[in-house]
């Protein structure tokens, strides 16, 4: 008993000892610093009618604004401003650097959340009136604010340097570039030149980190000052007892920004900062769109009638916006009278409707336009096929992550069978990227109308494939049928006769006159084994391979016609050439019909493209362009690659 209570008495005494040097060091500081009346200031503002959850908007933006900052500074310790190295300090930032991801995830949706908090705390200094005299200076102080926080989600969102980033920042300076007189020079001068390149990231990084940042902090200490001079503006000051910010307000606060914290985080976790494909020029990227809350603004310059009548953008992208920010700013001055405040409360709330209005119905428009969708899409699956090249053992080149793209044949085929081979054929119904072939017709009325443009040549979506060699041998005419759609010249009704003369040709009436022989069950095996054995031929890396028997029996039923129940009224041989894979014996004459050695295969399909005309293709009845001349050794390869699956 006395050893516990002399344990207490021990504990009580160093307790005691802690608080008197607890205290006597903020006494020292105090007497140096004048803490306990700043912190008086602070926290015991008097408050008329008590604490309300309409006030915490203030202290949620200064939050925001706080996670950004501290965010940042450990972004800006990973991040490397330049044309070849910020997209790829970014994906480390994102995907290898310890909680990179969470790091960059708060400091982008914190961005987008401060966005809101300002619209808000807007709406309720105007409703609450707390722009009025003698506040009016605080309240354009709050409206360069909102400048430089605008200014800071435009600079932001060009840094990763990644192709949305790149085509919807150019789209936001074209805006500033709209502006009379010295619009085309701003932009020169924040893009650093003509075109976007490198000074354009330098200018926007250090407007980012730097310019902005520092203007931020100096007009907040301004607007806070200002605020504290002549207090909250209370409507009813009657409804509850005078309070101090401490403790009820700063708990409403803490709420207010751990509900806001709450809110990024989850998006980051569940969302994640997007990172699509390395910024690149040459390029085209119809889904250049500006940053959500610019959206408004686009959609407004997407109306015809504006440019009809304004014969230009400038009155969309500035007159209009200038016009109603300059009511905004006199705001204060129309609020005197209470009419003029009740104009100001409704002329916000048809402003905030507006944007809301124009944000949404851009949305929806994107959401039915399939061209943006298209390229949406496109661009997800070139962010995912970049990591996936990142991710290989040798790593990012020197050059940058834009050279593992304009390498890359699966990122590229696509493009270079849209921009070549699909004015005629399609791939899977599309150009090869997703998007439909249309063309855009003039009604009577002046609407336009998109119609879906027909094939002239097969769909290559399932080139070379089993499917695909089955299909020519059983339905030579159904595989290209689209032939069909090619007209002749002199006559629009009529199939042009290079169409005819395939679709009528040796082949088709040989794959008409056997459908009988393969419709017959005894026969089946026998034409996958057929099958089995031409597409053993091609040799296309990746592709599931058949066994080995069946292409033995395949090659017996190639050279000599026989099948179990019936024969070829004329054998492959007769029409076809092919040298087995590893022999040096060619089978049957060159010539004659197409050669099917490696058929669909690389080698066959570089040769055919480069000189389809050759004799050991269709010779003089061939009707396809050659592509030897129009595309590069890179492009051919690249585009050979991605048809055969090899995009390794």
């Amino acid at each position: 008993m006395l050893l516990r209570l002399a344990e207490r008495v021990g504990y009580v005494e160093r307790s005691t000892r802690n608080y008197f040097n607890m205290n006597a060091l903020i006494t020292w500081l105090d007497d140096r610093t004048g803490l306990k009346k700043l912190m008086h200031e602070a926290l015991y503002e008097n408050i008329p009618g008590g604490s309300r959850w309409r006030y915490v908007w203030g202290s949620t933006l200064i939050f925001t604004f706080s996670v950004q900052m501290i965010t940042g500074v450990f972004l800006a310790m990973a991040y490397a401003p330049s044309t070849t190295t910020a997209w790829e300090s970014v994906y480390h930032i994102q995907h290898h650097m310890q909680f990179g991801w969470l790091v960059r995830g708060l400091h982008h949706f914190s961005a987008q959340a401060m966005t809101v908090l300002l619209a808000l705390h807007l709406m309720q200094v105007i409703i609450d009136g707390a722009y009025r005299a003698p506040r009016e200076v605080n309240f354009w102080l709050g409206l360069i604010l909102m400048q430089i926080v605008l200014g800071l989600g435009l600079t932001g969102y060009l840094l990763p340097w990644d192709q949305k980033g790149f085509y919807a920042t150019q789209v936001s300076t074209e805006i500033m570039g709209a502006a009379p007189v010295i619009g085309p020079q701003s932009q020169i001068v924040a893009q650093g030149g003509p075109q976007y390149g490198h000074h354009t990231l330098t200018r926007f990084f250090t407007m980012h980190v730097m310019v902005l940042p520092a203007l931020m902090i100096a007009f907040l200490v301004l607007h806070i000052a200002v605020f504290r001079r002549h207090g909250i503006t209370v409507p009813d000051p009657d409804r509850a007892p005078n309070a101090t910010f401490w403790p009820d307000q700063v708990l409403k606060d803490a709420v207010a920004c751990l509900a806001i914290l709450s809110t990024v985080l989850a998006l980051t976790i569940w969302k994640g900062a997007e990172l699509s494909a390395p910024a690149d020029p040459s390029e085209p990227f119809s889904a250049a769109r500006p940053e959500w809350y610019f959206l408004f603004l686009f959609q407004f310059l997407r109306f015809e009638w504006v440019e009809h009548v304004t014969k230009g953008p400038a009155f969309g992208a500035i007159y209009a916006p200038g016009a109603l920010m300059a009511l905004v700013v006199a705001m204060p001055i129309i609020g005197r009278w209470r009419a003029g405040h009740v104009f100001n409360v409704c002329a916000i709330f048809a402003l905030m409707l507006g944007i809301a209005g124009l944000t949404g119905l851009a949305l929806y428009n994107d959401s039915r336009d399939p061209d943006f969708l298209a390229s949406v899409n496109e661009a997800h699956r070139d962010g995912e096929r970049i990591r996936e090249l990142a991710e290989r053992p040798a790593g990012i080149p020197i050059e940058g992550a834009i050279s593992l793209m304009r390498s890359d044949p699966k990122t590229q085929g696509p493009r270079i069978f849209a921009r070549n081979c699909a004015p005629c054929h399609r791939f899977d119904g599309h150009d090869g990227t997703g998007r439909e072939i249309v063309k855009i017709v003039k009604k009577g009325d002046g609407t336009e109308e998109r119609i879906v443009e027909k094939p002239t040549a097969t769909d290559l979506g399932n080139f070379g494939s089993p499917e695909w060699i089955k299909a020519i041998i059983t339905d030579f005419k159904g595989t290209f049928a689209a032939l069909e759609n090619v007209k002749d010249k002199d006559n629009p009704n009529a199939v042009a006769e290079s169409s005819k003369h395939f679709l009528e040709g040796e082949m088709a009436s040989w794959s008409t006159s056997h459908a009988q022989r393969w419709r017959v069950k005894e026969n089946e095996p026998a034409l996958s084994d057929l099958v089995a054995f031409l597409y053993s031929q091609g040799q296309r890396p990746g592709a599931a391979g058949m066994p080995d028997e069946a292409s033995k029996r395949g090659r017996q039923i190639f050279e000599t016609g026989k099948l179990p129940v019936g024969d070829f009224e004329s054998n492959c041989l007769d029409c076809h050439s092919l040298q087995p894979i590893g022999e040096d014996k060619l089978l049957g004459e060159v010539g004659a019909g197409p050669s099917l050695t490696n058929y669909a295969g690389d080698r066959w399909l570089r040769e055919f493209l480069q000189n389809p005309g050759h004799e050991k293709f269709y010779g003089s009845s061939n009707a396809m362009p050659a592509f030897g001349e129009r595309l590069t050794e890179k492009e051919l390869d690249l585009l050979v690659r991605w048809m055969v699956g090899n995009n390794d």
